[in-house]
């Protein structure tokens, strides 16, 4: 499988996109039957309090094991900053991102933590995780 073969799916990837996408992209793992980890960290990610109007910062950190399907890191960018505007309570919003993840890799493991910074002198950490039942995996 080439490069190309890889990316003829992707339309998001080389494009310049200038507004958030809810549209999460996805290539073929090249390395199905490996199991290896991927991380990605998005350190400013912003929604709002749907009570407040004010504004929400934190960190997501995700963590999967893919099985046939590699996440598109622009699309994920995009698909984050979709939040930016949107009014969510910081525990629905973890696991909001973490069921539109299983939905677009169908992943052998995903763990999702929203790490939201200070707001009323309190900080809270969101952690929601997936794991493929055994009898589904494809090794």
């Amino acid at each position: 499988m080439t490069e190309n073969d890889v990316a003829q799916d992707l339309t998001l990837l080389g494009r310049d996109i200038r507004q958030p996408v809810r549209k999460l992209e996805t290539f073929p793992n090249q390395h199905p039957g490996r199991r290896y980890t991927v991380t990605l960290v998005c350190p400013e990610f912003t929604s709002i309090c749907p009570v407040t109007g004010q504004p929400d910062f934190g960190t997501i950190t995700i963590r999967y094991i893919p099985d046939k399907r590699i996440l598109e890191s622009k699309s994920l960018k995009l698909y984050l900053w979709s939040y930016r505007e949107e009014g969510v309570f910081q525990e629905h919003v973890t696991n909001q991102i973490l069921d539109d993840l299983v939905k677009a890799l169908d992943p052998l493991y995903c763990h999702v933590t929203g790490a939201f910074n200070v707001r009323g002198g309190i900080t809270i950490t969101v952690e929601a995780e997936y794991e493929k039942p055994t009898s589904e995996t494809s090794f």
